[in-house]
């Protein structure tokens, strides 16, 4: 056996190995997970999200992590932000063709992205690497439903199917992942672990979806929340520290059911009542 037959049974090894750990929703402890100062202090653009996030979670968040670093190799200044229904042509999600079992979800008007865009390829990229090897095929009416697009390429509007709600104002990951294809469940700010999905409300009222990496206090005993996704002030995407005096309240989500993928109605219709979390960290020991 040659040296190249080795490292390629080794690497697949790994990769087997890799899955046969992961396969299970990721857990935590209750506990809040706080971030040093280098971890906050990150390149904005980085492809380490696996590497450095990794180590603290399992199960299904270290895909999401992975995936993660696969949208943003694509994009590494970022790629652009913009935000327009109206405008010619009209905004994208994501920069790029989506697809989902090779299957397209999007063709991109444009190379720039917006937030729910950046998540929702941050959750598909996931599903294509968790059933990369199943062989499980997905209905139509499934694959329709996901789709970012009508079939003319006209704009899928909110609540409308599986991105619709994703891509819904205000807390998108719950309509989508809890309520719509119970793919997720809802967990609390202490139980915040990187990977997990969230929607922010800002104090300004308007809305983020973002990718959760950690929360983190400084010195003077400011909190903040670290994340990922498309923002204007990255230029697209990229990692973002927020203040929590911005933020009127979150709504976390956690990718637990990956295999309702297969078996979600499309026909589900979604409560739009949902509460949000405030974000009160415990007083220092």
């Amino acid at each position: 056996m040659n040296y190249k037959t080795v490292i390629t049974l080794l690497f697949f090894t790994i990769q087997i190995t890799f899955a046969q750990n992961n396969l299970h929703p990721t857990q935590d402890d209750g506990s809040w997970f706080f971030l040093s100062d280098n971890e906050v202090s990150l390149p904005v653009y980085n492809t380490k999200h696996f590497e450095i996030f990794g180590k603290y979670v399992d199960g299904y968040n270290k895909y999401v992590l992975k995936a993660i670093d696969t949208v943003q190799n694509k994009f590494p200044d970022g790629g652009g932000y913009f935000i327009g229904i109206h405008a010619k042509p009209a905004e994208s999600p994501i920069g790029y063709e989506l697809k989902l079992f090779g299957k397209s979800l999007l063709n991109p008007p444009r190379k720039t992205s917006y937030c729910s865009g950046s998540t929702y390829t941050v959750f598909i990229e996931t599903l294509n690497q968790i059933f990369k090897s199943s062989g499980q095929k997905l209905s139509l009416d499934r694959y329709e439903s996901l789709r970012m697009q009508e079939l003319d390429g006209g704009r899928r509007e909110d609540f409308v199917k599986f991105w619709g709600n994703w891509n819904a104002d205000g807390p998108g990951d719950d309509y989508a992942l809890v309520q719509y294809s119970k793919m997720g469940k809802r967990v609390k700010p202490n139980q915040a672990r990187p990977g997990d999905f969230m929607n922010i409300s800002w104090e300004s009222g308007i809305g983020h979806s973002v990718v959760f990496l950690g929360w983190y206090r400084d010195k003077n005993d400011s909190g903040y929340v670290y994340f990922w996704s498309s923002q204007k002030s990255t230029n697209g995407l990229g990692n973002k520290l927020s203040p929590l005096s911005k933020i009127k309240g979150v709504v976390i989500v956690r990718l637990t059911s990956p295999e309702n993928l297969f078996t979600f109605d499309p026909k589900t219709k979604i409560n739009k009542n949902v509460k949000i979390d405030k974000v009160v960290f415990p007083k220092r020991k």
